[in-house]
């Protein structure tokens, strides 16, 4: 699933371009191609924010209604690439639009920042699901610090004897664990500020996606230099036959915009 190189529409017609958002990537995406002449950005996003970050272009909330209801909305509105600029963790939507995408034609790629990498120093536990990262938890601590979201914390509710500080921009959905404090913030944090947090709350075990980015990186390097483990839950792969690049401007280029215009 990708571009053609130099994608451009017929004489006379505006390339359109719907970018499946919610990233910050996908936030640049759309701020680039919305100031380009004969071009028209759509961002979707699924609504599962309350209050999203402003999106140039146009912009729709709410699900498609899977790959079908996408393929759709495609050729209706007479889309000419779309960009899964979702979250890393977002496996249904990618899925949908890799459907959607080959049986409309419609040329498409996915956009995926640079998964987190180990360095010296790190503890890192990986685990492959929400249900493995709280099997481990016992062996390595009993306070522990959840940045997974506020979706799946139901995998750690059965850990009474743990007490959980939970990091989310939203309420999380129950069920919670037993022990549990709610903490409401959003991102980008700072390495003394994580640290700092981390230290108040006697934090002795992170538990994190690999989300990947600068905004949520600071924890990590927090967690290295108090010689804390981590556990990392892998990303899940991509459908078949798909793969990623890594920025947008490796898009644009895609799109065939020149690098000098970005």
């Amino acid at each position: 699933m990708s571009l053609r190189p130099h994608l451009r529409p017929p004489a006379g017609k505006r390339l359109h371009v719907l970018v499946l958002g919610g990233t910050t990537e996908a936030r640049e995406l759309a701020a680039s191609l919305a100031t380009r002449p004969g071009v028209r950005v759509t961002t979707s996003l699924a609504g599962r924010v309350s209050r999203p970050g402003a999106q140039a272009g146009d912009v729709r909330i709410g699900g498609f209604g899977g790959a079908e209801g996408l393929a759709a909305w495609l050729r209706e509105h007479k889309a000419d690439a779309v960009v899964d600029a979702t979250h890393p963790f977002a496996a249904a939507i990618t899925a949908n639009a890799a459907r959607a995408a080959a049986a409309t034609g419609v040329p498409a790629v996915v956009l995926r920042r640079p998964g987190w990498r180990p360095g010296p120093g790190d503890r890192w536990h990986p685990a492959d699901s929400l249900t493995e990262a709280a099997a481990l938890l016992p062996s390595l601590g009993r306070r522990v610090f959840l940045t997974i979201g506020r979706l799946g914390l139901a995998a750690f509710a059965g850990l009474n004897e743990a007490h959980f500080l939970v990091r989310s921009v939203e309420a999380p959905e129950p069920p919670l664990p037993a022990h549990s404090e709610v903490l409401l913030a959003r991102g980008p944090f700072t390495v003394d500020g994580e640290r700092a947090l981390l230290r108040e709350h006697r934090i002795d075990v992170l538990v994190t996606k690999d989300s990947g980015g600068e905004a949520t990186a600071a924890k990590l390097v927090a967690a290295r230099g108090l010689g804390l483990p981590v556990v990392v839950v892998r990303r899940p792969p991509l459908p078949p036959g798909v793969s990623a690049v890594p920025d947008v401007p490796t898009v644009l280029s895609r799109l065939g915009f020149r690098p000098q215009m970005y």
